[in-house]
């Protein structure tokens, strides 16, 4: 457990006057609250998803046969929300929506990305795989006079992966996303760390798939050895916008500015994060040392020092996180707990530098950049409307 807990329940047991005993009995009931409330939100959430897929099923086919056409579905629309003013969330747009959601994960591209990663097991029909969990979606979606198995056809082609997230989760994701592994990486990367909406939004903005899945020269031998998955589980950039900082700044303004917007960096570095304190100390003979941000990581269960820099990657910095790391292990870390880990984050790093400097540490260590601003859309539209104005300049010459 991180190390702020003991302190937390002993605040807790003094304040309400409670033994220890007491305390884990009522720890008990407080999970099993949170287990059926995690498990009706479940059972919401899957009959969402299997209702966008009914429908739009239905209205796909409706379409491709030529039977209906847009305006078909405008007027469906107007009908539901005339008729039926109960039933929310089916206007033009939700409905299109619904269909882009059928037609994208019912494909082959998608079923195969799945199956190349995941194994066929995943892609199966929800209703073979869930049986006990999930109900077929109710008929009351379609008219009562409809034959009922059309209404239950698109149920069973439901691949079971698509429950690991949202509705609104999968329309940003088919939304924003273009090949089927990207896809296949967030609606994953949403359910391990538990991403809303908003979340999920900025996740993809700051293009976590690929400083993710990157190649990662940045990390040491140490890091690799110690914990094989740790490509997977650390970026090699950080986006920190949020702190509006201005492109000459100090070290104590970016550590005063994550302290104050912990929350959002710790989105940003992996809800596995808690985080611990600030300057932590550490006495290593007759000297004193301070270490910029101390972690404790939930998942490697290990602790994570943070070392801020304001300039550009230096090999000397290697060597003074390798001296808080032999500190934190000697000193702090228990002994149920794992080696800590070292990440120096700092505005710029020479790839080859760092890849140098990372070839023989044995320390498990890391160099990740932090960038202060996204960038803007409009910058984005400009730049490709430029590149189109230079691409027919040179197809006409």
């Amino acid at each position: 457990m991180p190390h702020t807990k003991l302190y937390q329940e002993k605040i807790s047991m003094t304040k309400y006057n409670i033994s220890i005993t007491q305390e884990a009995q009522f720890a008990e009931v407080i999970d099993i609250i949170q287990q059926h409330k995690s498990h009706a939100s479940q059972v919401v959430n899957n009959e969402i998803l299997l209702t966008a897929w009914c429908v739009g099923k239905y209205v796909s086919e409706k379409l491709k046969t030529e039977e209906w056409g847009s305006k078909v579905v405008c007027q469906l629309s107007e009908y539901i929300r005339s008729n039926h003013p109960e039933i929310k969330g089916f206007s033009r747009s939700s409905i299109y929506n619904m269909v882009m959601f059928y037609d994208e994960y019912s494909s082959k591209s998608f079923k195969n990305a799945v199956e190349k990663y995941l194994g066929s097991q995943i892609v199966q029909p929800a209703i073979t795989q869930f049986d006990n969990n999930v109900s077929e979606p109710s008929n009351n979606i379609m008219k009562p006079t409809m034959n009922k198995q059309i209404v239950q056809m698109p149920s069973g082609q439901f691949p079971k992966i698509l429950f690991l997230t949202t509705l609104s989760n999968h329309y940003d994701i088919l939304g924003r996303c273009r090949s089927f592994e990207e896809r296949l990486f967030y609606i994953l990367y949403a359910h391990k760390e538990r991403l809303s909406h908003k979340e999920l939004q900025r996740a993809i903005t700051t293009q976590t798939y690929e400083t993710l899945l990157s190649d990662k020269n940045n990390m040491s031998k140490g890091l690799l050895e110690t914990y094989p998955n740790s490509p997977i589980m650390f970026k090699d950039t950080y986006f920190i916008d949020f702190l509006n900082l201005p492109k000459r700044h100090s070290e104590k303004r970016l550590k005063n500015g994550l302290l104050e917007h912990m929350k959002q960096f710790i989105l940003e570095l992996g809800k596995d994060f808690i985080f611990m304190d600030q300057e932590y100390c550490l006495n290593v003979g007759a000297s004193s040392f301070k270490a910029d941000l101390l972690f404790f990581h939930r998942g490697l269960q290990a602790l994570v020092a943070v070392e801020l820099k304001k300039t550009k990657f230096h090999p000397r910095d290697l060597g003074q996180l390798e001296f808080y790391l032999e500190a934190l292990d000697r000193d702090v870390k228990r002994s149920n707990e794992n080696p800590s880990i070292g990440i120096i984050l700092c505005p710029d790093a020479d790839k080859v530098v760092v890849e140098y400097a990372m070839s023989r540490s044995m320390s498990p260590t890391m160099v990740a950049e932090y960038k202060r601003i996204l960038i803007p859309q409009e910058k984005m539209q400009q730049q490709l409307k430029e590149f189109c104005q230079f691409f027919l300049k040179e197809d006409k010459s």
